[in-house]
C-alpha cells in the first residue's frame, strides 16, 4: 500500500460520502422510507457489478469500488433503518427485501453489462 493508494481512496471516499449525504438528505426528507439509502445502496451495487464485470484492477479498482463506492453504499446506515422501521413491519420488510435483493439483483445485472465490454 502506497501513499498514493492511500489518498487517491480517501478523495473517492470523500467523494462517495458527500454524495450519499446529499442524495439521503435530498430523498429522505419529506419521507418515513429511507428511499435515499436504498437508492444509493442500490445504484452502487450496479456500479460494482459492472466495475467486477468488466475487470478493472489496480488503481482505478481501488478509487472507483473501495473509495468511491464504498463509501456510497452504506451497510451501517442501512441497519440503523432498519430499526427505526421496526415499529412499521410492511415498510420494514419491504426495505429489507429491496436493498438485499435488489442489490444482488442489480450487482448480477450490472456485472452482466460490464463483462459485455
Amino acid at each position: 500500500m502506497t501513499l498514493i493508494s492511500l489518498i487517491a481512496v480517501g478523495g473517492a471516499g470523500f467523494l462517495g460520502a458527500i454524495l450519499r449525504f446529499y442524495t439521503a438528505e435530498k430523498l429522505n426528507k419529506h419521507s418515513q422510507f429511507p428511499y435515499g439509502t436504498l437508492a444509493v445502496n442500490t445504484i452502487g451495487s450496479f456500479l460494482l457489478g459492472i466495475i467486477s464485470g468488466i475487470y478493472i484492477e489496480g488503481i482505478y479498482l481501488l478509487i472507483l469500488g473501495t473509495g468511491f463506492l464504498g463509501a456510497l453504499t452504506t451497510f451501517s446506515t442501512l441497519n440503523v433503518e432498519l430499526i427505526k422501521l421496526n415499529a412499521d413491519r410492511s415498510k420494514r420488510q419491504i426495505y429489507f427485501i429491496a436493498t438485499y435483493v435488489g442489490g444482488v439483483l442489480v450487482a448480477f445485472i450490472g456485472y452482466l453489462l460490464g463483462s459485455l465490454f
